[in-house]
C-alpha cells in the first residue's frame, strides 16, 4: 500500500493496483472502529463532492460495514450521486454496486482487511447524504442487524429481499419457509358495517404480506368500500404506512343515487370524485368513458410510443407532473448510446409516464416490457457496475392491451 500526501487539495494513492485521486475530503482510517459521513452531514452535501475514504484492519481482522442512513440523489442506477464500497484484492463478491435514494443497503460483512468508499455528487440535485459506521471483525463474528437476514455464512439481506420469489442466496435460505409468511391478515367479515387495515396500521406494514379480506352481505345490497388513507406502492420495494378501509352496505336500486353521485350500469353509486380518475370504478366503466383525465405526453424521452396520452399525477410512484417525471427520467439518458436503450425507454417512460385511456384509464407496463428490456440491457448496466432497477415480477402478467401497456 502506497499513501502520498502533499499540501496540494489533491494526491494520488495507489492499492493493489486501484489507481483513484485523494481529495479533499475523505482520509484513511486505521482505527478498530469509527464514523464516516459525507460533507456536512447531517446537513445537505455540497454539489461537485467527491470523497474517498481507505478503511485498513491489521489481518487477520476484517471489516463490517453499516450504513445506518442514506439520503441520495437518485433513483437507480445512481448515474449522479452515489456511494461505493470496493474491497481491493477481496472476491468478487466483496465488491458491491453503486447506492443511492433513501434506503440504506444491508450490513456489509467483508473477506477483505482493506476496503475502498467513495461518495460522489454532481453539480445539481442534492440531499443530506450519508453516514455509516465500521468495525474490525474477526472472522467468525460476521453478524446482521436484527431487521436484516443473514445467509451463506454472513451475507446479510434486507426483508424485502426475502420470499420475493428471487434466490439472493446460494443456499436459498431465503426463499425457505414462505408460506407461512401470508397468514397473518385477511379473512372473511360479515355484517352490515366494519373496517379492514393493513398490518400494523398506523404503523409501517411488514414486507412480503398478502392479504385477502372476503366481506359478505346478504341478497340485494352491494357493499361501499371507503379508504381513509392509503398509501402503497408497486414496482419500487418501499414499505409506507399502509392503509385503512371501512365498508357499508347498500340496497342496490337504480334509483337511489344521491345528485352528487354517479350511478353506475349496474346500480353502484359512486362519489363524483372517482369519475374519470384513471381506475374503472363501476364494472362496465362507466365512469371512466369520455374521461377528460388523460393529457398529451410532453416528456420528450417518451414520445412516439404506441400511446402519446398520459395521466398525473402519478399514482403508482407519487410523481406529480410531467416536469418532474421529466427531471427523473433524463437520469437515464446517459444510457441512449447503448444499443438497449429503446427497449429500456419502453420501460421506464411505462413506468414514469403510464398510459392513459379513455377505455382502459391508467396502465402499467406488461410484465413483458420489463422482463424484455432486462434481457436486453442488464450485461450493459453490469459492464457500468449498476444493477437492475426494476422488480419486473411486480407488473402484470398479461399481454391483454386493456389490462397493460405495450408501449
Amino acid at each position: 500500500i502506497v499513501y502520498q500526501h502533499t499540501q496540494h487539495p489533491q494526491s494520488n494513492f495507489n492499492i493493489n493496483g486501484f489507481a483513484s485521486v485523494f481529495p479533499a475530503c475523505g482520509g484513511v482510517l486505521t482505527d478498530s472502529w469509527g464514523t464516516l459521513s459525507s460533507p456536512n452531514h447531517p446537513g445537505p452535501y455540497p454539489p461537485d463532492s467527491h470523497c474517498v475514504w481507505l478503511i485498513r484492519a491489521s489481518p487477520p481482522l476484517l471489516l463490517q460495514i453499516h450504513v445506518s442512513s442514506l439520503a441520495l440523489e437518485g433513483p437507480s442506477p445512481c448515474l449522479f450521486d452515489w456511494l461505493e464500497r470496493v474491497c481491493p484484492g477481496g472476491p468478487p463478491d466483496d465488491f458491491l454496486p453503486r447506492f443511492c435514494g433513501s434506503v440504506a443497503p444491508p450490513t456489509l460483512n467483508t473477506n477483505s482487511s482493506s476496503v475502498l468508499v467513495s461518495f460522489h455528487s454532481d453539480g445539481s440535485i442534492g440531499g443530506n447524504g450519508f453516514t455509516a459506521q465500521y468495525h474490525s471483525i474477526l472472522p467468525g463474528q460476521k453478524s446482521c442487524s436484527r431487521e436484516e437476514f443473514m445467509c451463506d455464512s454472513g451475507r446479510c439481506l434486507l426483508p424485502v429481499s426475502v420470499c420475493d420469489g428471487q434466490p439472493n442466496c446460494q443456499d436459498r435460505s431465503d426463499e425457505a419457509n414462505c408460506s407461512q409468511k401470508h397468514k397473518e391478515c385477511g379473512g372473511k367479515i360479515t355484517g352490515e358495517y366494519g373496517s379492514l387495515s393493513s398490518p400494523n396500521h398506523p404503523k409501517p406494514y411488514p414486507h412480503q404480506q398478502l392479504c385477502t379480506w372476503q366481506i359478505s352481505v346478504e341478497d340485494g345490497q352491494v357493499i361501499r368500500l371507503s379508504f381513509q388513507n392509503l398509501k402503497y406502492c408497486t414496482a419500487v420495494s418501499t414499505t409506507l404506512m399502509g392503509f385503512k378501509e371501512t365498508y357499508c352496505f347498500k340496497m342496490f336500486t337504480f334509483s337511489n343515487s344521491d345528485p352528487a353521485e354517479f350511478a353506475c350500469g349496474s346500480g353502484e353509486c359512486l362519489h363524483q370524485d372517482w369519475l374519470c380518475d384513471g381506475w374503472s370504478d363501476c364494472a362496465d366503466a362507466a365512469d371512466e368513458h369520455h374521461s377528460s383525465s388523460c393529457e398529451p405526453i410532453q416528456v420528450e424521452m417518451c414520445r412516439g410510443l404506441s400511446y402519446n396520452l398520459t395521466s398525473f399525477p402519478n399514482i403508482w410512484l407519487s410523481i406529480s407532473d410531467q416536469r418532474e417525471a421529466a427531471s427523473i427520467l433524463h437520469e437515464y439518458r446517459v444510457l441512449m448510446e447503448f444499443g438497449c436503450f429503446e427497449s429500456f425507454r419502453r420501460l421506464v417512460c411505462g413506468v414514469f409516464v403510464p398510459h392513459c385511456s379513455a377505455q382502459s384509464g391508467v396502465l402499467q407496463p406488461c410484465q413483458s416490457v420489463c422482463s424484455s428490456a432486462e434481457q436486453q440491457c442488464s450485461q450493459t448496466l453490469t459492464l457500468l457496475s449498476l444493477t437492475w432497477p426494476f422488480s419486473c415480477r411486480l407488473l402484470p402478467a398479461s399481454h391483454d392491451p386493456t389490462e397493460c401497456s405495450l408501449p
